[in-house]
């Protein structure tokens, strides 16, 4: 069986970014044949050039591709680091340093009301500094990996999928799911510090 629309996907891959020396290249995330990475294929869980480096493969089949910066998570955006009222993040006067802490990601509100996740830069008495660019923003990400899986996706998953399931938009902490099923079939590395928030295809 090959992968094509609607078919469950399982994959082990390792993703790679460039490193601070020249022509070295740095694994930022792994997902194993016993944590592998599942997604719905072309349901809009997985970045689009991912998919299309997929396309066709079958069970056993290896890949290796890269993604541009365009095509993954975008130019790193200076204006996306924003100093916010440390009010913001207090309850009752108090700010929760279980939560709050630097290199944490953190949930917040747009003003639509969308989920977005921000990770903590600094604190300081009066403002939290956050960084709302993905973690893989700036990069171009390079995928090495096989196919563990290919079936029918179940009626089930792709009613989950409708319902609001799934990864929306990106990084999974790592891999670019926001508020859908990470760790558990959406699109990650059942690994929370690793599935949401960074690469893994997701977007």
């Amino acid at each position: 069986m090959k992968i094509t629309a609607n078919k469950s996907v399982s994959a082990e891959y390792e993703l790679y970014v460039e490193g601070d020396s020249a022509g070295e290249q740095e694994l930022m995330e792994r997902a194993t044949a016993e944590q592998p990475l599942n997604f719905i294929y072309g349901v809009g869980m997985m970045l689009p050039k991912f998919e299309e480096s997929l396309f066709g493969l079958s069970v056993g089949d290896k890949f290796d591709f890269t993604i541009g910066v365009e095509d993954a998570y975008g130019p790193y955006e200076d204006e996306n680091v924003l100093d916010l009222d440390r009010a913001i993040f207090e309850i009752d006067g108090k700010l929760d340093s279980e939560v709050v802490y630097e290199g944490n990601v953190v949930p917040l509100m747009d003003n639509e009301g969308h989920r977005i996740n921000a990770q903590v830069v600094s604190v300081s008495d009066t403002h939290v500094k956050v960084d709302l660019n993905h973690p893989l923003a700036g990069e171009t990400l390079h995928f090495k990996g096989s196919v563990l899986e290919v079936r029918e996706a179940t009626e089930k998953e792709l009613a989950a999928l409708m319902g609001g399931g799934g990864c929306g938009s990106g990084g999974c902490g790592s891999c670019g799911c926001d508020d859908g099923e990470c760790g558990d079939g959406g699109c990650s590395t059942d690994d929370e510090s690793k599935g949401c928030g960074s690469g893994c295809g997701c977007h």
